[in-house]
């Protein structure tokens, strides 16, 4: 598959941006990664606390929830602080976070404790949402690691790894992985996650033209491909040791 110039980082049509998992970022959290994706950047944490949601206390399982939000700075124009009501995007984007990461645990190894997964986009090109699903599946390793190594579970209720990409159909041609300027003239844009060669969930829409089952089938394909190649990169980053 050729390269174009017209790609961000010169790529083919079938490659990932640079993608880059910084764990232990800050220092508080259980878990804490960076992801440079790209021009996108996102911090994602994972705190473990004791307890979980009223309705679901009692029962001796516990719960994976999550949380994403843009800071003011991280598009040309200044966004405003989520202060009161979330807008339906950002509500969209942190239950698909949520769903991911809960498609992955075991909640019974769990206990009585949860996991609260927190995705601040720092700079924003595209991609967003795959790129916290990607990162907070690693930020939860630590956190569940943490509570290993302080008796909190006595095993891991980690089932499999999960991850997300971005597919879409520009110009014709189909792309793996949009950036920002790709994304915004799509004709077909999907978000997927996908977790031990299986679909978590695909989110699609013909923004400006409708497709083809065989349009679907190259997305899907492109998408799966991608993701092995992110479950590889997030392999990789926990296989390393955290800073002290």
């Amino acid at each position: 598959m050729p390269r174009t110039s017209q790609r961000s980082y010169n790529r083919r049509a079938n490659e990932l941006r640079p993608v880059e998992l910084v764990r232990g970022f800050t220092r508080f959290a259980a878990g804490s990664v960076l992801v440079r994706w790209g021009d996108t950047h996102v911090l994602c944490t994972a705190t473990f606390e004791e307890g979980v949601p009223k309705w679901k206390k009692g029962q001796g399982t516990g719960w994976v929830t999550a949380e994403y939000d843009m800071l003011p700075s991280s598009t040309s124009t200044r966004k405003r602080r989520t202060r009161e009501r979330l807008d339906g995007r950002t509500q969209e984007i942190q239950r698909l976070i949520g769903r991911s990461l809960r498609a992955v645990v075991d909640f019974e190894k769990l206990g009585e404790n949860t996991i609260q997964l927190d995705c601040d986009v720092l700079q924003a090109d595209g991609g967003t949402r795959t790129a916290s699903v990607t990162a907070a599946y690693v930020a939860l390793c630590d956190a569940v690691r943490w509570a290993k190594r302080e008796n909190i579970i006595k095993e891991s209720p980690i089932t499999r790894s999960v991850a997300a990409v971005s597919v879409g159909v520009v110009g014709g041609r189909a792309l793996l992985d949009l950036d920002y300027a790709e994304d915004s003239t799509a004709d077909v844009d999907l978000n997927v996650v996908m977790t031990g060669g299986e679909f978590v969930e695909v989110q699609g829409t013909g923004e400006n033209a409708t497709f083809s089952r065989a349009d679907l089938d190259r997305m899907l394909k492109l998408a799966s491909n991608g993701i092995d190649k992110l479950t590889e990169l997030q392999n990789k980053a926990l296989r390393k040791r955290l800073p002290k």
